[in-house]
């Protein structure tokens, strides 16, 4: 589990949660996957309309490399 938004470090610390790269970053897309592949995420879903439309337009890329993209809470 992971956000973009600030975190309290206590949720941090145990590994639980991973900072997020953040939508309003130019190389976005390129952040995520990249901490897709390092992290080895299989699936990632995006509940934030802001997310969903960038990693949208790179779902192929995303799916070449097996990582599933669900958009929605009612995908979930």
């Amino acid at each position: 589990m992971g956000d973009y938004m600030d975190l309290p470090d206590f949720m941090l610390k145990p590994g639980k949660m991973v900072r997020l790269p953040d939508p309003k970053s130019v190389s976005y897309t390129h952040e995520m996957l990249t901490l897709c592949l390092d992290l080895g995420v299989e699936a990632l879903y995006l509940l934030r309309p802001q997310e969903m439309e960038l990693i949208k337009q790179s779902e192929i890329l995303f799916n070449e490399y097996q990582i599933k993209i669900v958009a929605g809470v009612n995908e979930i």
